[in-house]
C-alpha cells in the first residue's frame, strides 16, 4: 500500500501544495450534512444515539497511602466498574448547565475558562459552551501558576470551571492575581469551605448550577446558538517554547479538521469504545472525543496514573482502566508507547532462553508478514495475547500524535498489540488536522498524506539546507492550508502576522516551523524542526530532536534532552534514567547509596554515556551529533514538574534554566577566555563524561617570574585526583612562560597534535590529549 499514490501536488511547479487524491479538486469542510457548528454535531448524535451509553467514569471504592522506598507517599486506588450516562442524560445536563450559567449572568460570546483534569464533566461543560455560544478558554491542568494567571487575565474570562483539587492547590494561591474571574464552578461532588477563599469570588458546585438551570423560569429560555464563524475555543498551548499562546478556533475550523480526521478512521461507530485519558485541553484529545461522541462511540474516562494494571495509582492486585473498559480505540503520545515498549521488552529479557527465543522467532516472523500485508493469527494467539491484554485486549486502532514515533516502537505496537498505528501530524493552530497514515500503510517514520480537509506545501529554508528542489525528494518548512487553520493568536497580532497568511483565494495558511519531506506516494515525513536545529562552532548543524529520537529507546534511558550551543563544538545531554535497570546495574558495579546517590555517581554517568555511544553508532549518528557528556536526573520529567508538556514534549527553555548550573559545569570552554586566564580542569572527569571541576587563576596577578614556582606547585596539588589539563590563552609574559615551561616538562600532561607544546608556540588554543582513546577536537592554528 505504500506504493499507491495517496496525495499529489496541484501543479508541476516545485513547492506546489499536495492534496489527497480522494479530494483533489476541492477540500472537505463538513462531514455530516447541515452540521456546520459543534452544537449541531451534538444534536445529531443525541438524536441518533439517545439511549446508548455515552460517557463513563469508574467509581472509587477505596483509597490508601503507600510508602515508597524513596520515602515518598503515593495514593493507591481500588476502583470499581464504569458507571455510564447515555446521550439523553448528557443532553439534559448540558441544557441545565447552560441555563444555569445564563441565570448566573454569563452572556453569549463572553468567554468562560476551564482549568480541569480530563473527565466526563469537562466534556459536558465543553458541549454546553458550544451550544450556548460561550467561547471556551482551555488551560492545561498541569500549567504552573504564572501560566494560569496569564491565560485567565489575557482571555478576560469572568467564569472559571475547575476541580476541587486544583482549586485548593494551584488556584487558591493565584486568585488574588486574577483580574476578571468572579464565578468559580467546581465539578466534583464535594463540599468546600468557601470562607477560606478571598472575597469577591462566588464559588458554586457544578451540580448547584445545573439545579439552578433546571428551574422552569430558567430552562424555558432557549440558547443563543452559534454560527460557523463564531469563536468556539481559545485553546492555550502547553508553552513548550515559552509563555502559552491562545489559539482562536472558530466552529468552522474545528468542523473541517474533524472531517479530515474521521475519514482516516475506518468503521468508526457505535460498536467502538474509546478510552479518554490525555488532556482534553490538548487538541488531539478534544477533537478525538468530539468525533467519537458524534459517531456513537462510548467514551470511558481514565488517567495516565490509572491506565493499566501496573499504573502508579492502581493498588497491586486490582485492575487498571484498560482491563475493565477493554477499549477498541485509543490515542497516545509517543512517550506512552515508548514506556509500554520498554516495559514489555524488559519482561522479555527476564524470560528463560527458550521463551526468549520463541518470542524473537514469533516477533520476526510476524514482522515479515506485516511488511507483506498479512497477519499471523497463530502468533497472536500463542505469543502476543498477554501483551495485547495490557490495553484490554480489544484495541483495533491506535492514533499517535504530539511528537514523532520511533520506528522501533511503531513496529513493536504493530506486532505485539496486533493493530495498526495511525501516526498523525497536526498542531493546535491547524485544529489538530494535517496528516494521518492510512491503516493499510505499515511503513514507519512517516506521518501519512494530507487529510481531505487541507493541503500542505513545503517552503525553502536555505539556512538549514532544505529546499523544494532537493533530490530525490522535495524538502522544506511545512505550511498547512485549509479551513481547519485557526484564526490566529488571541491578542497577539504580531505573532499571528508572523506565522499565518492568507492567499489570493482567501485561504488561510500556517507556517509550522517543522521541516518535512514528501515521498513519491504523497506521504509526508517529519525530518527536523527549525527551533531544534543548532549550528555548532565548526559549522555543522545538529538536530537535537533527531539525537533524542535516536537515543530515547536505550534500555537505561527513560527520557533524554540534548543541548548544544553555537559557540561550542559538541553536544551534551541530560537523562532521566530507568530506575529499575540503573539500580540493578549499580548493584552489579558495587555502587551503593540512595537513588540520588546513584544518579550523581560518576561511574553510573559513564555507563549511561557508554550506552549512548553504542546506540548512536547503531542509529548512524554523525560523530558531532553524539553527546560527549551526560548528567543524570533522579527525578522524572512530568507535566507537573513543568519540564515537559502534557503531551510529554520537552520544554527546552525550562530544561535549560533548570539545569543551567550543570550546563555551565559541563561546558569545555576553549579559545574564548580573557587574556591571561589559566583554566585548570580535572580531565579524568572529562573523559568519563563526569561533571568538571574547574578553577581559574588570573595570570595577570602574577607580577614576576619568581612567583611561577608557587603557582606550579599549587596546580600540581590536583595531580592526585587524576591527570590534569592546562589550557591558556597564550598571552606570554615572563611569568606565564615560566609556568608553561615548567608544566610541559612532562609531555604526557600537555600535547598538541601529539607533540609536546613549546612555551614559545604562538597558539591561541591547544589540542589536549586526555587519554590515548579520547581527544577533544578544537580548531587551532598550526605551530
Amino acid at each position: 500500500m505504500a506504493k499507491r499514490i495517496k496525495a499529489k501536488p496541484t501543479s508541476d511547479k516545485p513547492g506546489s501544495p499536495y492534496r489527497s487524491v480522494t479530494h483533489f479538486d476541492s477540500l472537505a469542510v463538513i462531514d455530516i450534512p447541515g452540521a456546520d457548528t459543534l452544537d449541531k454535531l451534538f444534536d445529531h448524535a443525541v438524536a441518533k444515539f439517545g439511549k446508548k451509553d455515552s460517557l463513563g467514569t469508574r467509581e472509587i471504592l477505596s483509597e490508601e497511602n503507600e510508602m515508597q522506598p524513596n520515602g515518598k507517599v503515593f495514593k493507591k486506588l481500588i476502583l470499581g466498574n464504569y458507571k455510564w450516562i447515555n446521550y439523553l442524560e448528557v443532553n439534559r445536563r448540558v441544557n441545565n448547565f447552560g441555563s444555569g450559567l445564563t441565570a448566573l449572568g454569563l452572556k453569549p460570546k463572553n468567554t468562560i475558562a476551564i482549568f480541569c483534569e480530563t473527565r466526563a464533566e469537562w466534556m459536558i461543560a465543553a458541549q454546553t459552551c458550544f451550544k450556548y455560544n460561550f467561547p471556551l478558554v482551555t488551560l492545561y491542568a498541569t500549567l504552573g501558576k504564572e501560566a494560569v494567571v496569564h491565560g485567565l487575565n489575557e482571555s478576560e474570562a469572568s467564569y472559571l470551571i475547575t476541580s476541587v483539587e486544583l482549586l485548593e492547590s494551584k488556584l487558591k494561591a493565584a486568585l488574588l492575581e486574577i483580574n476578571r474571574v468572579k464565578h468559580i464552578i467546581y465539578v466534583d461532588n464535594k463540599t468546600i469551605n468557601k470562607a477560606e477563599y478571598p472575597e469577591g469570588f462566588e464559588i458554586h458546585s457544578m451540580q448547584s448550577v445545573e439545579e439552578l438551570g433546571s428551574k422552569p423560569e430558567n430552562s424555558s429560555i432557549p440558547p443563543n446558538r452559534p454560527t460557523p464563524s463564531d469563536m468556539a475555543i481559545v485553546m492555550y498551548t502547553s508553552g513548550s517554547t515559552g509563555r502559552p499562546k491562545g489559539v482562536m478556533m472558530h466552529h468552522s475550523n474545528l468542523i473541517a479538521g474533524m472531517t479530515g480526521q474521521c475519514e482516516r478512521i475506518p468503521g468508526l461507530g457505535p460498536k467502538d469504545t474509546y478510552i479518554g485519558y490525555l488532556p482534553l485541553a490538548h487538541v488531539l484529545e478534544l477533537t478525538a472525543e468530539i468525533s467519537c461522541f458524534t459517531y456513537g462511540c462510548r467514551i470511558g474516562y481514565s488517567s495516565p496514573l490509572t491506565l493499566s494494571d501496573q499504573s502508579s495509582k492502581i493498588k497491586k492486585g486490582s485492575k487498571g482502566d484498560c482491563t475493565v473498559l477493554k477499549p477498541t480505540l485509543m490515542a497516545a503520545v509517543p512517550e506512552i508507547m515508548d514506556r509500554i515498549y520498554k516495559n514489555v521488552m524488559s519482561k522479555v529479557q527476564e524470560m528463560n532462553y527458550i521463551q526468549k527465543t520463541l518470542f524473537k522467532i514469533g516477533y520476526d516472523y510476524k514482522l515479515e508478514q506485516i511488511k507483506k500485508g498479512y497477519d499471523a493469527p497463530l502468533c497472536n494467539l500463542l505469543l502476543f495475547k498477554k501483551v495485547k491484554a495490557l490495553l484490554g485486549g480489544n484495541v483495533r486502532m491506535m492514533l499517535s500524535g504530539g511528537a514523532p514515533l520511533s520506528p522501533q516502537t511503531h513496529r513493536f505496537m504493530n506486532v505485539c498489540f496486533c493493530c495498526p498505528i495511525g501516526q498523525g501530524y497536526g498542531l493546535t493552530e491547524s485544529c489538530g488536522a494535517g496528516t494521518v497514515t492510512e491503516v493499510t500503510d505499515y511503513t514507519t517514520g512517516r506521518v501519512g498524506a494530507p487529510l481531505i480537509c487541507c493541503e500542505i506545501k513545503l517552503k525553502d529554508w536555505q539556512e538549514g539546507g532544505y529546499t523544494v528542489h532537493d533530490k530525490p525528494n522535495p524538502r522544506g518548512e511545512i505550511v498547512i492550508g485549509g479551513q481547519n487553520i485557526s484564526m490566529g493568536y488571541f491578542k497577539n497580532e504580531e505573532k499571528t502576522a508572523e506565522d499565518y497568511s492568507v492567499d489570493e483565494n482567501g485561504q488561510r495558511w500556517f507556517c509550522t516551523g517543522d521541516i518535512g519531506e514528501f515521498h513519491p506516494d504523497g506521504c509526508l515525513q517529519i525530518i527536523d524542526r527549525k527551533k531544534d536545529l543548532v549550528k555548532l562552532q565548526a559549522g555543522e548543524y545538529v538536530s537535537l530532536g533527531k539525537v533524542e529520537a535516536a537515543l530515547k529507546n536505550c534500555p537505561l534511558i527513560d527520557n533524554i534532552c540534548a543541548f548544544a550551543k553555537s559557540d561550542q563544538s559538541y553536544v551534551i545531554s541530560f537523562v532521566v534514567p530507568n530506575q529499575k535497570k540503573l539500580t540493578l546495574l549499580a548493584q552489579q558495579k558495587g555502587v551503593e547509596g540512595s537513588w540520588v546517590d546513584i544518579c550523581n555517581n560518576p561511574a553510573m554517568e559513564a555507563e549511561i554515556l557508554k550506552e549512548i555511544r553504542e546506540a548512536a553508532n547503531t542509529m548512524k549518528l554523525e560523530r558531532f551529533e553524539i553527546p560527549i557528556k551526560v548528567r543524570l536526573s533522579p527525578e522524572p520529567w512530568t507535566p507537573e514538574t513543568g519540564l515537559v508538556t502534557d503531551a510529554f514534549k520537552l520544554k527546552r527553555k525550562e530544561l535549560k534554566n533548570h539545569y543551567l548550573k550543570d550546563i555551565e559545569r559541563m561546558q569545555i570552554v576553549i579559545g574564548s577566555w580573557h587574556k591571561g586566564i589559566l583554566l585548570v580542569l580535572n580531565t579524568a572527569n572529562i573523559c568519563a563524561g563526569y561533571r568538571v571541576y574547574e578553577e581559574e587563576i588570573d595570570l595577570r596577578a602574577v607580577r614576576n617570574a619568581a612567583e611561577a614556582p608557587r603557582i606550579v606547585h599549587a596546580l600540581r596539588q590536583w595531580k592526585s585526583t587524576g591527570p590534569i589539563m592546562y589550557l591558556t590563552y597564550c598571552w606570554m609574559n615572563q611569568a606565564c612562560t615560566k609556568i608553561l615551561a615548567t608544566l610541559t616538562r612532562r609531555p604526557s600532561l600537555l600535547r598538541y597534535k601529539g607533540r609536546e607544546v613549546s612555551p614559545a608556540c604562538p597558539l591561541k588554543v591547544f589540542r589536549i590529549a586526555f587519554h590515548e582513546h579520547e581527544e577533544q577536537r578544537v580548531t587551532a592554528p598550526d605551530c
